[in-house]
């Protein structure tokens, strides 16, 4: 499951990743949710096309959108054979950038925020697909959703699922629909290598959509203020007691 995300770097590295001729200038967004605009990456007429959509897949086959749930992931295991994935899977397959990803571990009574990045510090590409919804007036809505698969070992102990991670050596094969078919495709649905990844828990302010700042991605600070301070060595026994050591201890 992937129910939040973030984009931080900055626009000419992403552009630089994932070679698109777009020169869009964006800002860092570090809670990114359901039903917000989001930068997908996809194949037109044969060249990578940068383009913003709707978080949550929307069929062409879908009369009424308010009676239709929202789709903001895609089991990879059904995406070639379930009716709300079948198409875009087969022609419309896209990438979507990230920095990293939010996901919540069951601690007792509450969950636990962690966040998810690439141990490189690098950013990631999500595995996405893609669709155009055309209501009854004509309008057109562009919607994309996040393939996942099974967590890796690295990632198991917080949640059972994750987005499925494309390696920069893969796009084409990914975003190509009309060389690859869906079948073929569907190889790269599968979890990433477990040293791919680093996950910490950050403060439970991401739970709120309306927080979009830095701090979201930092390491939970209540893990510092509780960690326990090595007790200092006792001075030496001697005629001329050592100085006092006023000064604080250095975490880092």
């Amino acid at each position: 499951m992937c129910g939040r995300y973030a984009v931080t770097s900055a626009p000419e590295a992403i552009r630089a990743l994932f070679g698109y001729p777009e020169q869009p200038n964006f800002p860092p967004r570090y809670n990114i949710a359901p039903t917000q605009p989001i930068a997908i990456v996809r194949l037109m007429d044969g060249k990578r096309q940068f383009a913003l959509v709707r978080w949550g897949l929307l069929p062409s086959w879908v009369k009424d959108p308010k009676n239709f749930t929202l789709l903001i992931n895609a089991r990879g295991e059904s995406v070639i054979d379930k009716p709300a994935f079948s198409a875009a899977m087969k022609y419309r397959r896209c990438l979507i950038p990230a920095d990293g990803f939010y996901e919540w571990k069951a601690a007792g009574t509450r969950k636990q925020p962690y966040y998810v990045r690439a141990n490189s510090g690098q950013p990631l590409a999500f595995a996405g697909l893609w669709e155009t919804w055309t209501g009854p007036n004509g309008e057109e809505l562009e919607t994309a959703a996040i393939v996942t698969t099974r967590a890796n070992r690295a990632l198991a102990d917080i949640h059972e699922r994750m987005p499925v991670v494309v390696p920069p050596d893969a796009f084409n094969m990914w975003l190509d629909c009309a060389k690859v078919d869906a079948e073929t495709a569907a190889v790269l649905i599968a979890p990433p290598s477990d040293d791919l990844l680093e996950a910490y828990e950050v403060s439970t302010a991401v739970n709120r959509t309306a927080n979009d700042n830095p701090k979201l991605v930092e390491r939970n600070s209540a893990l510092v203020e509780a960690a326990p301070v090595p007790e200092l060595a006792a001075p030496p026994r001697t005629a001329k007691r050592a100085k006092k050591d006023d000064g604080q201890g250095v975490l880092f």
